[in-house]
């Protein structure tokens, strides 16, 4: 048996309904933290520098992003009529 059911809500409400907390004052604060620090960057190559410092991970999570996106443009190409499969098992 197969059903279907669609939720009307917003975002807050479908956190609300499904327990998880409400992280906009940590998203508030880290935003307002990270528009502070680049008020007072000079350059790009400074806003760079305050953008990988702020991102989570840090250059690696920029690297493995980096990574994941090349190797999934990459991979879309690749597949050519097997409708996705690869021939294996």
């Amino acid at each position: 048996m197969k059903f279907t059911v669609n939720c009307d809500c917003t975002p807050e409400e479908a956190r609300s309904f499904l327990g998880l907390p409400d992280l906009s004052p940590l998203h508030d604060k880290y935003i307002d933290t990270l528009m502070s620090a680049m008020d007072g960057a000079g350059s790009l190559d400074q806003m760079s520098k305050l953008i990988n410092a702020f991102s989570p991970m840090g250059d690696a999570g920029m690297k493995l992003f980096g990574q994941m996106m090349d190797i999934g443009l990459g991979g879309a190409g690749s597949v050519t009529g097997t409708g996705g499969k690869t021939g294996k098992g």
